[in-house]
């Protein structure tokens, strides 16, 4: 009987990395590419703030004008009327989405906003990443005491409402100020709302990572390189962490939108951003105040905050789609808001 033909593979053929195959299934989700280019888009244009208010809007987020007038179609309107109503919306250079009580133009304001919000969401998930990816480590790898205290604590941290718990330590700080370690945070800070919203969403990260970790560990590889006398620091680092990082891009976009939202919640009720400086929750602030003379000042910031958020979460589902198909986000990042 004569033996079935041996399969040889085809010259130059190899087989894709997960990373390669993960980088092809985003390629052609056209929806994950849309939000990715949606958020691109969006934080071109806060970043290109001063640009905008310096070469377009020739004004400053802090700048009044409450005597100005503007030319629209061929009239000249005031800035803030008689009343102390602000003009709306314009479609021109100069107040595009109108101006606020104080003459300001809200465009210039919503940019520069913005970007604050962006950047303390950003600065929050990038503590949140440093703290809870060793605290998932330890308690993966080691288990017992190190595992049972650190659980304890994110489930400490977990029970409560992130709003409620980001208010009362934001507002606690933000008395007299806080010094943790070498570090000294100043009353009114923005580092205040980066330091309080990074330390609340430890929880949502670590505790799926810390289940992954637990899992880990009972591979045969990393049984292998305990084996091998490879330190707990370098096994952790060098053989496990690679292994998480699926799940933390998947997560980072959440939680970035999530610290986005909190930041506005904290600045809407003045324990976040002060006013009069622009962010997200101090302009909705703002603009429910005049919501019926100028219904402007509250639909431009929530519209703005509502597409930062679309896009992050439409993003982290892509993102979950191309790296790991097969399963559902892990995390219940609406608990707590």
């Amino acid at each position: 009987m004569a033996s079935a033909p041996a399969l040889t593979p085809r010259p130059g053929a190899t087989s894709a990395s997960p990373a390669a195959l993960a980088l092809r299934r985003l390629r052609h989700d056209r929806e994950a590419l849309g939000f990715a280019l949606l958020f691109a888009l969006l934080v071109g244009a806060l970043f290109a703030a001063p640009l905008y208010a310096s070469v377009v809007a020739g004004t400053t987020p802090a700048e009044n004008h409450l005597t100005d007038q503007v030319t629209s179609d061929g009239e000249r309107i005031d800035v803030v009327s008689l009343d102390g109503i602000p003009i709306g919306p314009t479609w021109g250079r100069a107040y595009f989405l109108g101006a606020d009580e104080n003459g300001r133009d809200l465009m210039v304001r919503l940019l520069y906003g913005g970007r604050t919000s962006v950047l303390i969401g950003a600065g929050a998930l990038a503590l949140t990443v440093l703290v809870a990816v060793p605290l998932a480590l330890v308690a993966g790898y080691f288990r017992g005491r190190a595992d049972s205290l650190i659980s304890r604590l994110l489930d400490l941290i977990w029970s409560f409402p992130a709003l409620l718990v980001g208010f009362l330590f934001a507002s606690a700080i933000n008395l007299s100020g806080a010094r943790i370690g070498p570090f000294t945070i100043d009353a009114g800070s923005k580092l205040i709302p980066v330091t309080v919203i990074g330390l609340v969403y430890v929880p949502y990260i670590a505790r799926p990572l810390r289940g992954n970790a637990l899992a880990l560990r009972e591979e045969r590889f990393i049984e292998a390189a305990r084996a091998a006398g490879m330190r707990p620091v370098r096994l952790m680092l060098s053989e496990m962490l690679p292994h998480l990082w699926t799940t933390i891009l998947v997560l980072a976009p959440l939680l970035f939108a999530n610290a986005v939202v909190l930041e506005s919640a904290l600045s809407f009720l003045g324990a976040g951003v002060k006013s009069p400086e622009p962010s997200f929750g101090t302009l909705i602030k703002a603009g429910l105040n005049d919501v019926v003379v100028s219904p402007h000042l509250l639909l431009a910031p929530s519209i703005a905050l509502v597409l930062v958020v679309l896009s992050l979460s439409g993003l982290a589902e892509g993102l979950r789609r191309a790296l790991s198909p097969h399963r559902a986000l892990g995390v219940d990042l609406v608990h707590g808001q």
